[in-house]
């Protein structure tokens, strides 16, 4: 997957699979920006063929839904839709 990085202080591994169009995957990502974590993001809609199929089939192992946004920290916790004060505990 073409991942866009975002430097900021590293809490470990931080994925978000977005939308571009997404309301709130841009409030994650305004979050994320606030308290300086490093992570890494995908937009899903801004993806095509073999990129997207894998996209899906990644996402589909932290969020059976596939809805956005959907948040992954060191692959073992995940935060699905706009969840401020949970991404804070886990991640400030």
């Amino acid at each position: 997957m073409n991942l866009t990085h975002i430097n900021g202080e590293n809490k470990g591994s931080v994925l978000l699979f977005a939308l571009s169009t997404c309301g709130w995957c841009k409030k994650v990502k305004e979050l994320l920006d606030e308290l300086n974590i490093e992570y890494d993001y995908i937009y899903a809609d801004l993806t095509h063929d073999e990129e997207r199929e894998e996209l899906l089939a990644e996402l589909k192992k932290y969020n059976n839904k596939t809805s956005f946004p959907t948040l992954v920290i060191n692959e073992d916790k995940t935060i699905i839709g706009y969840s401020p004060d949970e991404v804070k505990e886990l991640l400030a």
